[in-house]
């Protein structure tokens, strides 16, 4: 239990600086695409790579949230319930948040079919002709990469919600009392 809780502060620390990181390339490709139409020399793929690198960062950082527990959340029910059933709430919501994580998962997995990939020795074009999946050929419109890699976020985010979710959980049913982390200047 100890490796998987440190597994999980680890990764959630490299997401943390992950987003952050993104946050200030999102910012320096915001302000240079503002520069470059200012000037009458737009550059087209910055809107792009913006856009990606947003998503990543959203997905990165919601991860780091729901392992810190500092979601968004309407504590009126929970004010008014003893702390008993405050704690059952609690171990209700991360179950909640582990069943969403493992449906992520599974659904991920229909949807990028690695096993059937594999099994078309990694050629794509089997691949498509077999399942008709074409995740994998769909190219960016300026960028030119295949939006599959853009598209990793999501399975990225569902493994490790799987394992920030079920410390949390372990964490609500042996654990010390369910509270919110608190970061510290």
């Amino acid at each position: 239990m100890q490796l998987l809780r440190k597994l999980s502060s680890g990764v959630a620390w490299l997401e943390c600086w992950l987003a952050a990181l993104l946050a200030g390339v999102i910012s320096v490709l915001i302000l240079l695409n503002v520069i470059s139409r200012a000037l009458g020399m737009a550059i087209y793929w910055v809107d792009e790579l913006a856009i990606y690198a947003m998503v990543w960062m959203t997905f990165l950082a919601t991860s780091v949230v729901i392992k810190r527990r500092q979601t968004l959340s309407v504590t009126l029910l929970p004010d008014l319930l003893p702390d008993s059933a405050r704690r059952w709430l609690g171990v209700f919501s991360d179950l909640m948040v582990l069943l969403f994580a493992v449906l992520l998962v599974y659904f991920c997995i229909i949807w990028f079919d690695p096993v059937t990939l594999f099994q078309s020795g990694w050629d794509v074009q089997a691949f498509q002709m077999d399942t008709f999946n074409f995740i994998y050929a769909e190219s960016t419109n300026t960028l030119g990469v295949k939006k599959f890699w853009i598209w990793l976020a999501m399975p990225w985010v569902a493994l490790t919600l799987v394992l920030h979710a079920s410390i949390n959980l372990m964490d609500a049913l042996f654990g010390e009392p369910v509270v919110a982390v608190q970061e510290t200047a």
